[in-house]
């Protein structure tokens, strides 16, 4: 047992390189999750997705379509050759893509959670993972936030889930009480709470914007409106005070609202604190303890000073973290995403921030 733990540590003291945030891997076909489910489920599962606003033109890199046929995204030996290999990661947060909190059945989307979870285990994170390079995330459905908890207890011993995942599309803001079972078993387990857009407005979710936007285009501009409401009501519900050790990662959800959004929260914070007497600090304050956002997409102004600028006000030194959304239409490149950045700021986004967090 002593010589596995030197080895463990030795693997992780050798990897070095570009932490990718945000990387989704698909199953082969649909019978590929099904397989993990057991009856009624098995049946009635098809593979879903999240409906209507899909990309009219192009969802996914052509390129990372395997040539025998499949999603892109399905191939390990393509993902690494395309990602790993080309830009020297270090190591890939994988992030699937079950669209399971939708439903209006919690037992079935539970059941969708808890097969993308054990197909995500034996391939992803055992078959595929020789070498350790891939990290996973614990889907859960929180239309059940106590199943979701149960869920998260199932693998949180398992040595390559990093997180907690879910998408952003909920019935309520996720700093509401209902939820707390979910943060209660992050903590104690000590994994974060990664939030990515996909399923705002769609099965029993409620739309984050006054409406439903009639073209994909404003569905995904405005995917940010959810992100924030969350991260507000995360901070005046009291959740962080509540949980000390919990944290979230805001994934794919826009970088640049941040800054103006905590300055906002702390200017009606000044008058409005007795609603809230449980803040011990602003607002902006429960950001570097608690919270970690991931560069893609990175709304890039036509002058890079500004955009550094944006950092500068975000603290992106502390709390940015790269991600490349591999295999979709928008997939940010490590080389071409950013500015020229100060060598600590690039350290920081690309390989340091994301190697505290996950404590990898």
């Amino acid at each position: 047992m002593e010589q596995q733990t030197e080895t463990k540590a030795e693997q992780k003291s050798a990897r070095t390189g570009i932490i990718d945030c945000d990387v989704h891997p698909y199953p082969r076909n649909t019978e590929e999750i099904r397989s993990y489910m057991k009856q009624p489920w098995r049946d009635r599962y098809n593979g879903g997705g999240r409906g209507f606003f899909g990309n009219p033109v192009q969802g996914d890199r052509v390129d990372a379509r395997p040539p025998q046929g499949g999603p892109s995204g399905s191939d390990p030996e393509l993902l690494r050759k395309q990602l790993i290999d080309e830009y020297g990661h270090a190591y890939a947060i994988l992030m699937p893509r079950a669209f399971c909190n939708l439903h209006p059945d919690p037992d079935f989307g539970t059941a969708i959670a808890a097969a993308f979870n054990d197909w995500l285990a034996d391939t992803w994170l055992d078959k595929y993972n020789a070498d350790g390079v891939f990290k996973g995330s614990i889907t859960v459905n929180t239309q059940d936030p106590q199943a979701a908890a149960r869920e998260i207890e199932r693998w949180a011993g398992h040595p390559h889930f990093v997180q907690v995942m879910t998408d952003s599309g909920a019935r309520a803001p996720f700093g509401q009480r209902q939820y707390y079972p979910i943060y209660e078993a992050c903590e104690k387990f000590g994994l974060p709470f990664a939030i990515h857009p996909g399923t705002d407005g769609m099965g029993i979710n409620v739309q984050p914007s006054p409406g439903f936007p009639t073209h994909y285009i404003e569905w995904h501009t405005c995917l940010s409106l959810g992100f924030q409401s969350h991260l507000v009501s995360f901070i005046t519900e009291g959740v962080f005070e509540r949980f000390p050790g919990f944290k979230i990662a805001l994934v794919e959800g826009g970088v640049s609202w941040l800054a103006p959004l905590m300055w906002r929260l702390d200017a009606e914070y000044k008058a409005l604190r007795s609603e809230v007497p449980w803040l011990k600090r602003k607002p902006s304050e429960y950001l570097r303890d608690h919270v970690r956002i991931t560069s893609q997409p990175l709304e890039r102004p036509d002058n890079d000073n500004h955009l550094l600028q944006i950092f500068d006000m975000m603290d992106a030194e502390h709390i940015l973290m790269f991600s490349s959304d591999y295999p979709h239409w928008d997939f940010d490149s490590p080389t071409r995403a950013f500015p020229k950045l100060p060598e600590s700021l690039r350290r920081r986004i690309f390989y340091e921030n994301a190697l505290e967090f996950y404590k990898l």
